[in-house]
């Protein structure tokens, strides 16, 4: 084999997500497999997600004997922003592993491109930074040569510096390409696809899988991670996305899909033609998107429920106007608050990303927040804690009290790791209590139900000086929003 393609999420190290059961493929890696195909390479798959431990990992390297081996984290999943500890350090152990049989080791994904040393340091010999298919091939290419030195020329590399220890050599910056069209379908047929439908209907009847339609976002919220592509963003066109996702429902039957783009539809004009293709092409299927509450206009709504959205995760994050400005976030409530309304009437499920604990958050804050969601009851929602991801205005901030514990072991988002204005206990009581105080009101419960609920948010506010941090970290004040982003251009 020319390459064993591999990644270090292992589901079975995250009690969370185990938790939960909701396991999706290596998207960014079966696109990489796909372009190396493309490009004549033979190309086999470890996907560690279901995995029962590196031991697995082993038995390929023994059984394929790879030239080479790439650890293609899926820049995709969310979950790799977060740079967690557990997949690094599986990583870092299947990289000797691999080292050991003389295989050339290669690395790429947000935790390479933040921290490119940590990878060299463990065996790794080239760390791809920012966006890696192109330089991936050029960099495969240039090993099957047999040239000697480094490869300079290839744009996006971070190698170990000949001449001091423990610094990274980096070649230019890759530009991201502009046109992801050009890039083959994912390899799905390297995917045990049974292994995830079994987990999925096991554990919620129905089988997911996942897609995605865009790469990058040009928002500027200050806390979310943009290791790949920057501010950058480029769309698939609307026919390509529909022509996959015809092909994912007849070879992979799946129930459900998942588009993991930072920001679906982020041009009322292609969702609309999106609808158009998929009808076309007989490709509908039930699916969940993340999006924006600025981006949900009644046309594309209505596009969104015809092409088959079952579900819009909205990134509401705070019912306070003050700490949406903090953020620069660039949405208002009462943009929430119709976009909310005009899903619900479409027939489609609207749930909210709620964020607490951002430097400056009072308990009033808080209180706004509780109100919107009683305002709006949203179908469901996620709370977390602010998280300074690396790279983020917010991780610059609050870097120094940070300390060696930049990482978290697994993704338990509840965890503070910088001096809020409360303790990590608090914002666990504030989740499960807004966790009920929704689904109560939801299911209409009777009116001492509601009345106990008032009588908890009574005393969480009681008790919330008990909780307060001792020095709560203060972001400085944002003196005017960043400009919106310029979608006039067809796609990219």
């Amino acid at each position: 084999m020319d390459v064993l393609l591999a990644h270090s999420f292992f589901l079975k190290n995250d009690p969370k997500q185990t938790a939960k059961m909701r396991p999706y493929p290596p998207l960014g890696t079966l696109y990489a497999a796909s372009l190396l195909r493309q490009n004549g390479y033979s190309v086999g798959l470890f996907d560690a997600m279901l995995s029962s431990g590196v031991e697995e990992f082993e038995s390929m390297l023994d059984r394929h004997q790879p030239r080479s081996v790439v650890f293609y984290e899926d820049e995709f999943h969310f979950l790799n922003k977060m740079c967690l500890n557990h997949s690094r350090t599986a990583c870092c152990l299947m990289t000797q592993l691999a080292k050991v049989r003389g295989c050339a080791i290669i690395a790429s994904g947000s935790d390479v491109t933040d921290h490119p040393e940590a990878y060299l340091a463990h065996g790794v010999q080239f760390a791809i930074l920012g966006e890696g298919e192109h330089t991936l091939v050029e960099l495969l290419n240039w090993i099957r040569s047999g040239q000697s030195g480094t490869p300079e020329n290839i744009a996006g590399l971070g190698m170990p510096d000949p001449l001091v220890a423990g610094r990274v050599h980096r070649t230019a910056a890759r530009v991201p390409e502009r046109k992801p069209d050009i890039f083959p379908f994912p390899a799905w047929d390297l995917l045990d696809a049974e292994r995830y439908r079994r987990a999925w209907r096991s554990a919620h009847g129905y089988f997911s899988i996942n897609m995605v339609t865009t790469r990058g976002c040009p928002f500027h919220c200050n806390w979310c991670a943009k290791p790949i592509w920057g501010q950058r963003y480029a769309m698939r066109s609307p026919g390509n996305v529909a022509e996959e996702m015809a092909i994912v429902k007849q070879l992979l039957r799946p129930d459900h899909i998942w588009f993991a783009d930072d920001i679906f539809g982020l041009q009322p004009k292609w969702v609309l033609e999106f609808a158009d293709e998929v009808e076309a092409r007989n490709a509908s299927l039930s699916f969940m998107i993340q999006s924006r509450a600025d981006l949900m206009t009644d046309s594309a709504v209505k596009a969104l429920a015809r092409a088959g959205c079952a579900e819009v995760w909205l990134g509401a994050e705070s019912g306070s106007q003050k700490i949406l400005d903090s953020m620069e976030k660039g949405i208002t409530v009462e943009q929430i608050v119709v976009a909310r309304t005009r899903l619900m009437e479409a027939g489609i499920r609207a749930c909210f990303f709620i964020q607490f604990g951002y430097p400056g958050e009072s308990f009033e804050d808080i209180l706004e927040t509780v109100q919107l969601v009683r305002k709006t009851l949203p179908d469901d929602i996620g709370v977390s804690v602010s998280t300074p991801l690396p790279g983020t205005k917010f991780h610059a901030m609050v870097k120094s009290e940070l300390g060696r514990q930049d990482h978290w072991e697994d993704s338990n988002d509840l965890a503070m790791l910088f001096q809020g204005t409360y303790t990590t206990a608090f914002y666990r009581k504030l989740h499960k209590l807004l966790h009920r105080d929704l689904e109560v009101r939801r299911q209409q419960c009777i009116t001492e139900t509601t009345g106990e609920l008032d009588r908890e948010w009574e005393q969480l506010q009681a008790d919330e000086r008990k909780h307060r941090s001792t020095s709560p970290t203060r972001f400085a004040t944002i003196s005017a929003q960043a400009e919106a982003p310029d979608l006039s251009s067809r796609w990219n």
